[in-house]
């Protein structure tokens, strides 16, 4: 008797501790549950846009009575907002799931300014922007693999985050997204630092080439010293069944990011940049370096709690015929200066705007199909946020 009684205690009480664990176990998986966050956001926006004193319609081009392609409106050379009209830019949805640890975000872009955020990517049916994982190594440290938008620079894709609606040279020139492996380190004291193996620019859905390219990024108080560096051509082309092997040199980027707030309503930004493509092409016909450098203050006003006005001036420069500006002349640059208001009614964003661009050669048409160095335009966007 005295045997069985101790045998059912022991028995009770390992089901007692299988009970005990096994709560514990469930509450544990049930804190762990409520601290992943599932996260869903994103944005819509569409403008107007015209020129005060460049082409405002197109122009079809006729020879021998067959049109054989269409002259477009007068627009400054940087990405997003150059359509004449009334027109939309994109439709942007961001999912994201996000834990203490792990978590994941999923950036889809649909619309005009979408594909041209992800132009040299598999075609205009892609509609990834970004896609990635992380990983909370530790309190100090974050990896992130996969497809994200690049750390170099002020201005990104989204008109959201971006003060003025319309893009500046250096933005729309500069690399848009990486795809690769990055690892962000929090060294305290409000330093921090990042290194990253990546893909071709840009190419973010699989490798253009062998070769890797690399960045970096060193951080304090809000200011940041950013690097790129990497081959970004082909490594061979079958010509006429011959195998041959571009002379092309790597890309490198440095740049500066960064701003001061003075007072409660003065905020001033920065960006600084210079980039160098190195050689490009093939022996026969390869041109000296290309690339370009310039710099551009971001100072912004708050009025009230509904109303901010803001300036970017750019000043920017070409080396050789990099092709951005348009004028087909080597060492091209030019002075854009933009006023934008951000009016905010709620989630919703009002930007009325004025640009005017100036360059040192003849690069815009007037409405006469003269060539002419500026132009001054005016653009009107909505942008919801949610």
């Amino acid at each position: 008797m005295k045997s069985f009684t101790n045998t059912s205690y022991i028995k009770n009480l390992f089901l007692l501790a299988v009970l005990i664990l096994a709560s514990s176990a469930f509450a544990q998986e049930e804190e762990e549950e409520k601290k992943m966050t599932f996260n869903f956001s994103g944005s819509v926006d569409a403008y107007y846009r015209t020129n005060f004193n460049g082409l405002n319609s197109k122009v079809p081009v006729i020879e021998n009575g067959v049109e054989i392609g269409e002259i477009e409106p007068s627009a400054p050379g940087t990405s997003f907002a150059n359509d004449h009209g009334f027109s939309i830019g994109m439709a942007n949805l961001i999912l994201g799931y996000e834990g203490e640890k792990v978590g994941f975000v999923a950036d889809l872009v649909f619309g005009p300014r979408g594909e041209d955020a992800v132009f040299n990517d598999i075609g205009s049916t892609n509609i990834v922007n970004q896609l990635y994982v992380y990983w909370n190594v530790s309190e100090k440290v974050t990896l992130t693999f996969g497809n994200f938008n690049t750390f170099l620079g002020y201005e990104v894709i989204s008109p959201v985050a971006n003060f003025n609606y319309s893009t500046s040279y250096m933005f729309s020139y500069g690399p848009f997204s990486h795809a690769g492996l990055k690892a962000d380190f929090d060294l305290g004291n409000d330093w921090s630092a990042m290194v990253a193996i990546l893909n071709q620019t840009d190419f973010t859905s699989s490798a253009r080439v062998s070769d890797f390219s690399f960045g970096a990024q060193i951080g304090y108080a809000g200011q940041y010293l950013n690097f790129l560096y990497g081959k970004q051509g082909i490594d061979k082309v079958l010509i006429d069944g011959n195998i041959v092997e571009p002379s092309i040199s790597g890309l490198f980027q440095i740049d500066y990011t960064g701003g001061f707030n003075f007072g409660e309503d003065f905020f001033l930004g920065i960006n600084a940049t210079y980039q160098d493509t190195g050689d490009v092409g093939f022996d026969e016909f390869t041109p000296d370096d290309l690339g370009f450098y310039g710099v551009a203050l971001y100072p912004q006003y708050t009025t009230s709690e509904t109303f901010t006005i803001g300036l970017r001036g750019e000043y920017f420069s070409e080396i050789g015929d990099y092709g951005a500006i348009g004028t087909g002349v080597e060492d091209s640059n030019v002075f854009a200066l933009t006023a934008t208001g951000n009016i905010q009614l709620g989630n919703l964003a009002i930007k009325p705007e004025i640009r005017f661009d100036t360059a040192s050669d003849d690069a815009f048409l007037n409405s006469d199909l003269v060539a002419q160095d500026n132009l001054s335009s005016f653009l009107l966007a909505a942008v919801y946020a949610f």
